[in-house]
């Protein structure tokens, strides 16, 4: 099976050795992503909008891959503010009300900087 990376063009890709996601055969893995943080529209203190640019992020990088949200089965969401449940929840729920994936929300610690309030991974599988 050919293996596909999908590069955002992040400097953390050469710098770390990843791509924001492979797809092999009819499986794409999304790496773990966080908003883009430019404080009008997405703020360091707004889980609902950081969610909101994380999943809209990565619809694009699904079709790149030949997917969508639908194909999404299943997300891993966290957190470092389980507080923020609800609003993280809200905003995963007007993508994936009707998808429904297998998910888990998990407070940690840290992001890798403090302006992030939650990071997502992705997985899909095209029928």
């Amino acid at each position: 099976m050919a293996r596909q990376n999908i590069l955002s063009g992040s400097p953390w890709e050469d710098k770390m050795g990843y791509c924001r996601a492979v797809r092999i055969g009819n499986i794409i893995e999304v790496a773990g992503t966080v908003a883009i943080v430019d404080h009008e529209k997405v703020k360091a203190d707004d889980a609902y909008a950081q969610t909101n640019n994380i999943i809209e992020r990565i619809s694009k990088v699904l079709e790149e891959a030949g997917a969508s949200l639908n194909d999404v089965v299943r997300t891993r969401i966290f957190t470092t503010d389980i507080t923020c449940f609800n609003d993280i929840a809200r905003a995963h729920g007007s993508y994936f009300g009707d998808i429904k994936p297998t998910t888990g929300i998990y407070e940690i610690s840290k992001l890798v900087a403090p302006e992030y309030l939650v990071e997502i991974e992705f997985t899909a599988i095209l029928q």
